[in-house]
């Protein structure tokens, strides 16, 4: 059955900015691949964490929203746990709420985009 998720997953901040998307086009690849499609991706950039995991205090977050066989989730998952470059990772399924919750707040987004624009060349 075919189900929309949403995965955020952290990466530990002594990537270099190459080694950071190319580990993001790791896993947009993988779902891609296998079948998955995406229907949106945002980098959350360098944030700090809520508390220490290996020693660590930040990472790089980046979220990826897709729709695919629950199958494909699971091997994505273990893809996670065998990167050393991932630190954490959660994905969950959305219900139908969360998902015209979700494409609300990217049209709303999208919106506002022309005019801070707009509001940044006057």
């Amino acid at each position: 059955m075919i189900n929309q998720y949403e995965t955020v997953f952290i990466m530990t901040p002594v990537l270099s900015e190459e080694q950071m998307k190319e580990t993001v086009l790791k896993f947009s690849s993988f779902l891609k691949e296998k079948g998955a499609e995406i229907i949106h991706e945002n980098y959350w950039g360098l944030r700090k964490l809520a508390y220490p995991i290996q020693k660590k205090s930040t990472g790089f977050y980046h979220l990826i929203e897709f729709k695919s066989d629950v199958a494909i989730v699971k091997e994505l998952e273990t893809n996670f746990k065998r990167d050393e470059r991932v630190i954490r990772y959660l994905t969950v399924r959305l219900d139908k709420h969360a998902v015209v919750y979700n494409e609300k707040r990217r049209s709303k987004k999208e919106a506002e985009l022309p005019k801070t624009e707009e509001n940044a060349e006057a």
